[in-house]
This record gives structure tokens, C-alpha cells and sequence, in this order.
């Protein structure tokens, strides 16, 4: 029988499938060619973005190792954790396009902004679906954050908007990490409306995503960014 923290979407894990010996050497295999892909650019600008994107992300995971178990973190320090680790990541990987596709400093800087708010945006969904989604679309159970101990904006909302009893629910879950609360936990999310107000501020993000697109000219790349931005909200994996 597999542990669930043995499984990542669904899918065991490198770890648990070949070893820890094995699973860092090809971690730093993949690391190391990362740095060869970007070196064959010939761009010091690529390097810089890539080398300050990958301070922030392993920043980002820091605070979110921190924030584990801790029911008082508020919104504020949710959203900054998502957009160090998660909206980071997107936020260079559009940024680079608009670099390597020889855009102006101003497009660039849309491309950033438009990766970051994307980023965020596609974090918020993934913590709506970790209390709403399919296991077999997801490749997640309902509850795995929890089992983690992570304060996701769902259960922050709930528990500040639910009746005392399932605050305290609640907030035990996020502390001992544990499911022994989850129906109690799934039934203040849904009384207290906390999946609609994540997928709403997931919307607000997107919004603001499309509106720097604004900056660039009407191609079809474009449109493809729109659709990519629209996709992430409604998705339901």
C-alpha cells in the first residue's frame, strides 16, 4: 500500500518509486541542465531573470514550510507565498518571452505582469479544486493540503466567516494536520461560500492579467494568452 505522501498527482512519486539517492541525482541532473539551456541563450538577461526567479521560488518554499500548521497566518501572507513561489515561475517564463522575442522594455514588463497574475491566479484554483475537485481529473484526494497542514485561502475564509465551532475545527486541522475534521471542514466551506470567494479573487487576478496584454499588438499569440488566462479559472483539473 502507498502512502499518500508517497503520491503526487495521483502518481508515486520519484522517491518512493526509485530512492532518495536516485531521485536528487536526477534533481540535480535536471538542474544542472537547466543552467546549460540557459548558458546556450548567450543572454545575460535570460540568466539574470532565470537566477533571481529561482532565489524567490526556493524563498517561497521556505515561507511555505514556515506557514505550515499555522491557522493566524492571514490573506495578506497566503497571497505573498503564492506570488514568491507559484506566480514567480510564471511570471519569468513570460517575461522571457517578451526578452527573447526582442519586445520593448514596457511589453516585457506587461509579459511579467500578465505571468504573475496568471500564476496566482492558477494557484487559487488549484486550492478551490483541492476541496471541490475530481480525484480522478485532479490526480488529488480531497483534503491533501489539509493533510498537510497547509492554511490554504479556503479554510482562512471559513474560518473567519463560520460559526465558532467550525473555526475551531478548522483551525485543529490546519494544526495537527489532520482529517479526522474534513467533513466538518468541507461543510463550513460550503456554508461560509469560501470556494466562490477564492474562485472570485482568482477572476479579479485574471482580469488584471488580461488587461496588461493591452500592451501588446492584436496577434494570435495573443489571443492564445487570453484563452491560456481563461482556461486557468475554469479549468477543473
Amino acid at each position: 500500500m502507498v502512502d499518500e505522501s508517497d503520491l503526487r498527482r495521483g502518481n508515486q512519486t520519484a522517491n518512493a518509486l526509485f530512492g532518495n539517492a536516485a531521485s536528487v541525482l536526477v534533481g540535480d541532473f535536471l538542474y544542472s541542465r537547466s543552467f546549460q539551456m540557459m548558458v546556450s541563450v548567450g543572454d545575460m538577461r535570460v540568466m539574470q531573470i532565470l537566477a533571481d526567479a529561482t532565489n524567490v521560488i526556493a524563498e517561497g518554499e521556505v515561507l511555505q514550510l514556515l506557514n505550515c500548521h499555522d491557522a493566524d497566518i492571514d490573506e495578506e501572507n497566503y497571497l505573498r507565498v503564492i506570488r514568491y513561489k507559484t506566480a514567480k515561475l510564471f511570471e519569468a517564463a513570460a517575461r522571457l518571452g517578451a526578452v527573447i522575442g526582442g519586445g520593448t522594455p514596457e511589453q516585457e514588463e506587461a509579459m511579467a505582469q500578465y505571468g504573475m497574475h496568471l500564476g496566482t491566479a492558477f494557484q487559487l484554483i488549484d486550492d478551490v479544486l483541492d476541496y471541490s475537485g475530481n480525484s480522478n481529473e485532479t490526480g488529488k484526494n480531497v483534503g491533501d493540503d489539509l493533510a498537510e497542514g497547509k492554511p490554504t485561502l479556503p479554510l482562512l475564509y471559513a474560518m473567519k466567516n463560520g460559526a465558532p465551532e467550525q473555526a475551531a475545527a478548522i483551525r485543529e486541522a490546519i494544526e495537527f494536520a489532520g482529517l479526522a475534521q474534513l467533513e466538518t471542514v468541507l461543510k463550513a466551506i460550503r456554508e461560509t461560500g469560501a470556494l466562490q470567494y477564492t474562485r472570485e479573487q482568482a477572476r479579479r487576478e485574471i482580469a488584471i492579467a488580461k488587461a496588461a496584454l493591452d500592451a501588446l499588438p492584436d496577434t494570435k499569440h495573443k489571443s492564445a494568452l487570453i484563452q491560456l488566462a481563461d482556461f486557468a479559472v475554469d479549468r477543473n483539473f
